[in-house]
């Protein structure tokens, strides 16, 4: 069956950077739409970036535009997040989600989900 596995999530001081790591399997990766989204408590999940079968084509939340870059390496079915000069209101637990026909904004549109992995940023 399909799995998602996060990782690389953890604790940084504001304007620090981190890099998320999904490692797919189960499917086959490169005819999938993949993205992350993001949940903080009390909040919607709300999308981080989504990228479709390349990463040639991306989508990015608002509050993520030139400080985040996802990226996807289809020989590894790997999708990758990188987060740079990140702010406390970035905390959530970030999710890797996948579907064979969807690669939109909505977290409705995903079939297959990660447990999630933890980003905390101090102040």
């Amino acid at each position: 069956q399909v799995q998602l596995v996060e990782s690389g999530g953890g604790l940084v001081q504001a304007g620090g950077s981190l890099r998320l790591s999904c490692a797919a399997s189960g499917l086959t990766f490169s005819n999938y739409g993949m993205a992350w989204f993001r949940q903080a408590p009390g909040k919607e999940r709300e999308l981080v970036a989504s990228t479709g079968w390349s990463d040639r084509i991306t989508n990015y939340g608002d509050s993520v535009k030139g400080r985040f870059t996802i990226t996807r390496d289809n020989g590894k079915n790997m999708m990758y997040l990188q987060m740079n000069s990140l702010k406390p209101e970035d905390t959530a637990v970030y999710y890797c989600a996948a579907d064979r026909l969807y690669s939109g904004p909505l977290a409705a549109g995903f079939r297959y989900w990660g447990q999630g992995t933890q980003v905390t940023v101090s102040s």
